[in-house]
């Protein structure tokens, strides 16, 4: 880190050395900077939010990837997830099955959970509301003003659950004057899409905004099964927005939306696992049908609790999003905000996460086809999530302009109920195989926060800025679990229902059903901006993400509780402009420290061949990181950029824990060693023979697994030019690529080859440690290619465009589920036609 801190020292004396002799002239920033009326065309200033308050973003000192509308519209960004490909040093996916809900990892933090006792360390905001939930993140960009990517704990301004960062969606505002527009599109898999905004002014300073959008495909998926087609992104949204100027002092925006998502991720392969020489396209062969509700259950002769028994496989989530502003100027430098959300969603799901037959093992690496009709490991849930939040905050100055200052108060309220069971078919030569019914029961937790948070300015001089901040949060999570099957309602209640009498840890002591923290989130931060294109920053700044318990358990003793984790994140960069702002230069180095890091994983359990989930704070994690974002125009019709990312991480355990904790849970130094020593009788690794390798944070070769989802080296290029044809008409080709180096997928780095190994405890066909890939954690770099054509006339009041995602039908692995491999979508092309009124 040393060597780093020197390097960016250094680039900061050159760069300052340039700047300054680029413009000598420039005055100091003003505070109204971000007041003024804002540049036009491509080298024009966004203008955020990021510390709560509207300011130039080369006048932030925090490390933020922003983008614009119509820089959204020029890179082809039409969903959330698609950000990803973009921002320095950020990698994500879909969650497994779920493709309404994306994984976030940044700057090496993130969570592949959306039960309702995970919380997200890279939180998702709409117009300040915060997401609580993952599990319908992955919106759909369809009104959207901009967006502004985060990076590292925003714990002071922006609370719990940011120790990653945040994503924050601001939605465009209802304007002046009557207009808006209408898109109608068609792409590959027969993709139809539309979109439509219109204002609507109804008098002197009220607007109205009303918007939506609709999609339907046919998905990319082929069930050579039961022939539906899976792994379809239908969805559709609305919203209505009003902005109302009460009076000269007192102004209202508010909106609600309601969106609708029936995206899947499910399991699939490059070749058909029923006819290994059909690789044209993607398949799955799964016996669970496809369906919103089937009748009779399809999971008969099980006796599944409530309406989820007939739930057939797919994802269905709607989600209700109520945001309120209401703004006062109480003085001549002084705004109060009151910030309302409300956020109801419901999610049904039914997800095969084995394919209708067996897990992967060393002794069976590729199982065989069974099309059990049950589906072979399926979750079947039925959940409703409610969120309130209100948030009081005041931004001013004080002393002519000394200290500017945002503080405020905030309270979270969230009810969430999971009804979930987990239905496990195992061959015996019986037809369709013999369903397990392992898991029936229903969750309910709750969540109050409440928390004051304060941060100022001191503009000590022109140039220079000193910034303190601090958020307090008292927080409490209650849980509790009722089982539905018939046995646990009878007395007394049996020891194997999930219900909260027989919550009691391997250790013998009850499970916690209630968490609560107190934590102060403090930070620090200097800049110096010489000028206003040039800013020097370094900031130290701590944030905290909720504990919780380990809920996707099948039994009572493995509802285990973890704690939060928390970060300290240092961070040192520079903003610059040369060239009359036509080379913008954004670097950063930071480190960021996390104490008792939160690790989802799952292994299937050598027992009985289903899913085992498990979650605990294994270790502490370090990230040291290295990020560059370079636009450039050397022409007003070029556009290009660069946004470049390194970062090098590490688990770190602690080696004088208890070999065993107050939950009869063992620590990650005791099972490394017991887990080499097993190695040592010469046993296969990944094996039944060798339980403490392979799992958890331990590789099967007895060292500490390689933190996933952070690939060393992150890239984005890309560009565009716009061609003027005369008479009107503009053509406008861009291109952009993406490059992520190799990286891990699975907490334990599990990966099978091809090539048979022996050992002690037999032969197996397949090995954990070199060959051609066959299926686990292992990700190889990757190269993704999206590129678009447009043709414009009329000031742009109609376009014409045809784009393509994965240009080259690239695959490359995302995720990873008990040794399935979970990859990207294949290559998509669409073509839209918009008019503007």
């Amino acid at each position: 880190m040393r060597k780093a801190l020197l390097l960016a020292t250094a680039s900061v004396m050159a760069f300052e050395g340039t700047a300054r002799a680029a413009d000598q002239q420039d005055p100091p920033p003003s505070a109204a900077a971000a007041q003024e009326a804002p540049d036009t065309g491509p080298r024009a200033d966004i203008i955020v939010t990021a510390q709560r308050r509207a300011e130039r973003i080369q006048d932030v000192p925090i490390s933020i990837t922003a983008f614009s509308s119509e820089q959204l519209e020029a890179r082809g960004i039409t969903e959330a997830l698609e950000l990803i490909q973009f921002v320095p040093n950020l990698f994500g996916s879909n969650n497994t099955g779920i493709g309404s809900a994306n994984a976030y990892y940044l700057r090496g933090l993130g969570n592949t959970e959306t039960i309702a006792t995970f919380d997200p360390p890279v939180g998702t905001y709409v117009d300040d509301i915060y997401l609580s939930r993952q599990n319908a993140n992955n919106l759909s960009l369809f009104d959207v003003e901009r967006i502004e990517v985060l990076r590292g704990p925003q714990g002071t301004l922006f609370g719990r659950n940011t120790t990653g960062g945040a994503v924050a969606v601001i939605m465009r505002r209802p304007g002046d004057t009557f207009g808006g527009f209408a898109e109608i599109g068609y792409g590959r898999f027969n993709m139809l899409l539309g979109r439509a905004s219109v204002d609507l002014p109804a008098a002197p300073g009220l607007s109205f905004k009303v918007s939506g959008y609709w999609q339907d495909d046919k998905g990319y998926v082929r069930n050579t099964v039961t022939g539906d087609r899976l792994n379809d992104n239908d969805g559709w949204g609305a919203r209505a927005a009003v902005r109302a100027e009460i009076t000269p002092t007192v102004r209202w925006n508010a909106s609600w939306a309601y969106i609708v998502s029936r995206a899947e991720n499910l399991l699939d392969f490059d070749c058909d696992p029923a006819n290994p020489a059909n690789c044209g396209g993607r398949f799955a062969t799964t016996g669970l049908r496809e369906g919103r509700r089937i009748s009779p259950s399809p999971y008969l002769p099980l006796a599944i609790s409530g309406r989820k028994a007939e739930f057939g496989l797919g994802n269905h989530a709607a989600q209700h999003l109520v945001t309120s502003n209401l703004e006062f100027d109480v003085a001549e430098n002084m705004t109060v905000n009151l910030i309302t959300g409300y956020v109801s969603l419901g999610q049904q799901f039914a997800l095969d996460f084995f394919d209708g037959r067996g897990g992967p093992s060393l002794a069976v690496p590729v199982p065989p086809v069974r099309g059990f009709p049950r589906g072979g490991f399926t979750i079947i849930n039925d959940g409703r999530h409610r969120q309130f939040t209100q948030e009081v905050k005041l931004n001013g100055s004080l002393a002519d302009g000394f200290i500017d200052f945002v503080t405020g108060l905030y309270y979270l309220d969230e009810d969430n109920e999971t009804d979930f069971a987990d239905v496990f078919s195992i061959f015996t030569g019986a037809p369709g195989g013999t369903p397990l019914l392992l898991a029936d029961r229903t969750l309910d937790n709750r969540t109050r926060a409440y928390a004051g948070y304060a941060q100022a300015d001191f503009n000590v001089t022109q140039e220079v800025t000193l910034t303190a901040g601090v958020r307090y949060t008292d927080e409490e999570k209650v849980l509790s679990f009722r089982d539905n099957r018939a046995i646990c309602a009878a007395a007394p209640l049996p020891a194997t229902c999930l219900s909260d009498p027989n919550l009691i840890a391997p250790s013998g002591i009850p499970i916690p059903r209630s968490q609560r923290v107190k934590i102060w989130t403090p930070r620090f931060a200097a800049n110096y901006q010489p000028h206003r294109d040039l800013l020097f920053f370094v900031s130290a700044t701590r944030g905290f993400k909720s504990g919780g318990w380990n809920a996707r358990s099948t039994a009572p003793s493995q509802v285990l509780p973890f704690g939060p984790e928390t970060v300290w994140s240092y961070e040192a960069g520079l903003k610059a402009d040369f060239f009359d702002r036509r080379l913008r230069t954004n670097l950063a180095v930071y480190q960021m420290d996390v104490s008792d890091l939160q690790t989802p994983s799952a292994l299937v359990n050598p027992a009985t061949g289903a899913i085992t989930f498990l979650t605990r704070n294994f270790a502490d994690y370090r990230n040291r990181g290295v990020e560059a974002e370079i636009s450039w125009f050397p022409v007003d019709a070029l556009s290009l950029f660069a946004n470049i990312g390194y970062q090098k991480d590490k688990y770190i355990i602690d080696r004088n824990a208890p070999a065993i904790d107050i939950y009869g849970v063992t620590s990650v130094a005791a099972q490394q060693a017991a887990c080499r020593a097993q190695l040592a009788t010469g046993a296969v690794p990944g094996t039944p023979q060798t339980p403490a390798c392979g799992t958890g944070i331990v590789t099967v070769t007895g060292d500490i697994a390689t933190p996933v989802r952070t690939p060393d080296w992150s890239l984005a290029i890309g560009g565009s030019y716009n061609a003027d044809l005369g008479g009107g008409l503009t053509l406008t080709p861009a291109v952009n690529a993406a490059y992520r180096s190799a990286y891990e997928v699975q907490t334990s780095n599990l990966t099978f080859y091809t090539g048979a190994i022996t050992g002690t405890n037999g032969t197996f066909p397949a090995n954990p440690f070199a060959g051609q890939f066959i299926t686990g954690s292992r990700a190889e770099s990757y190269w993704l290619v999206n590129a678009s054509l447009a043709l414009s006339g009329d000031g742009d009041r109609w376009r014409l465009s045809i784009e393509c995602q994965n240009c080259f039908n690239e695959r490359y692995l995302q995720s990873s589920l008990a040794n399935y491999s979970y990859f990207n979508a294949p290559g998509t092309w669409t073509a839209r036609a918009r008019v503007r009124f």
